[in-house]
């Protein structure tokens, strides 16, 4: 059916395919291909975490309703479903580091440290201690054979294109994985969902986090984390204090909105940088978000760093040309909203070639104000800049969105 290929040779009669089943759409689309060919198909849910609300919540992922949406759909297919539980190490690997990187002034990407721990890893082991020839998933990216060996390439759908954030899968998981769904639109998915009879064809997509099913990232981030509102000030690029806040939690790196400063008629202002140790929020005019370089951490490879690249540092962001240099990733032009705690993630036209942590920037040479050049930003808690000044610790989150740097910026 549309080409769909679980690259398991022509002949899948006595193949076994295990499918990571989250209750949506996608994977209950990919279980169902699976089944067709002849192969021997298991669904597999990984309970993540039980929040109340989230019992009766369709959408959230891995909870409640869409576990027992994975059980149905499972039982229409008449094949095997498993749910194992693994809400203990999905704590410590995705919520309390969701927290902690909040109070360390950087923005947390939990979809990527999910897949990288539970996903990628527990159930990867799961499927092989099933037995299966592979594990399949319904992210919308492209497993190609190349000449040496398995790459991954974007999806097909730019629109639904997951590459940003697998960037994490190693060589030896792209040997296992496949991804039934990254050469079809997700229009043409709902379709087949219908025409199979599955009774999740209309399901709605999981929106923000699955583990904060209403949204209020804030209000689970104080639960974790009592003092995660401590206030501090607001202060310019020059240390001036221009007001308060009431948490570092409520910002990220290019946040304007919800600065509350007062005033009005000036410059508009946007988050720089976040300084944990001292609780200041710094914030300066739009140039000054400017960055020329990144320095990442625990780096990926997929391919070769060697040739022509581009960088997506945000998961809404375009690819902009850059080329890696040591651990720094620098940037053809000056980026934007480039917060540590987020992925860059590198790419050879279509193929991902791996990626990093952001853990620092370095500030542009951009002037910041007309007339005049710049002066170097300082490290983060107002230690003295280098010659390459590498602002630490300079990302953060808004609460109201954990990718909300993406969407700041004019």
């Amino acid at each position: 059916m549309d080409g769909v290929d679980f690259q398991l040779g022509p002949d899948l009669q006595g193949k076994r395919i295990v499918v990571a089943m989250s209750g949506g759409v996608d994977s209950s689309v990919v279980a169902a291909l699976a089944a067709r060919t002849g192969a021997e198909t298991i669904g597999v849910t990984l309970q993540l975490y039980d929040h109340g609300e989230a019992v009766g919540r369709a959408g959230s992922c891995c909870a409640g309703r869409d576990i027992r949406d994975a059980r149905a759909v499972c039982d229409r297919l008449g094949i095997a479903h498993y749910v194992f539980d693994h809400e203990s190490r999905f704590r410590e690997t995705v919520i309390d580091r969701f927290a902690d990187e909040y109070l360390a002034g950087r923005t947390p990407i939990p979809c990527v440290q999910c897949n990288m721990g539970p996903k990628f890893t527990d159930l990867f082991g799961l499927a092989q201690e099933l037995g299966a020839d592979c594990l399949a998933t319904g992210h919308y990216v492209r497993r190609v054979e190349g000449a040496a060996g398995p790459e991954l390439h974007r999806g097909a759908d730019p629109a639904r294109d997951q590459s940003y954030f697998l960037f994490a899968t190693t060589t030896a998981q792209l040997n296992f994985l496949r991804f039934p769904l990254g050469g079809l639109p997700k229009a043409r998915v709902r379709e087949i969902a219908a025409e199979l009879g599955l009774g999740v064809a209309g399901k709605a997509d999981s929106q923000d986090i699955c583990f904060v099913p209403d949204g209020d990232y804030a209000s689970l981030v104080r639960k974790l984390r009592p003092d995660a509102d401590t206030a501090g000030s607001i202060v310019d690029l020059e240390g001036r204090t221009l007001g308060e806040h009431p948490g570092l939690i409520h910002y990220t790196v290019g946040q304007r909105r919800g600065l509350t400063l007062g005033g009005g008629g000036g410059e508009p202002l946007y988050v720089i940088r976040l300084e944990p140790e001292s609780r200041r929020v710094v914030v300066g005019p739009r140039r000054a978000l400017a960055v020329d370089a990144a320095r990442l951490i625990d780096v990926n490879r997929l391919g070769s760093w060697d040739g022509p690249i581009t960088a997506k540092v945000r998961s809404l962001a375009k690819p902009v040309p850059a080329r890696v240099e040591g651990d720094l990733l620098v940037f053809d032009q000056p980026e934007y909203g480039v917060a540590p705690g987020q992925a860059a993630v590198l790419y050879a036209g279509d193929r991902v070639l791996g990626g990093g942590w952001i853990a620092e920037t370095v500030p542009s040479a951009l002037p910041l104000a007309a007339g005049g050049p710049s002066s170097p930003l300082p490290l983060a808690g107002g230690a003295p800049s280098s010659p390459l000044p590498l602002a630490g610790g300079v990302g953060g989150g808004a609460v109201t969105s954990p990718a909300a740097c993406e969407q700041a910026l004019p």
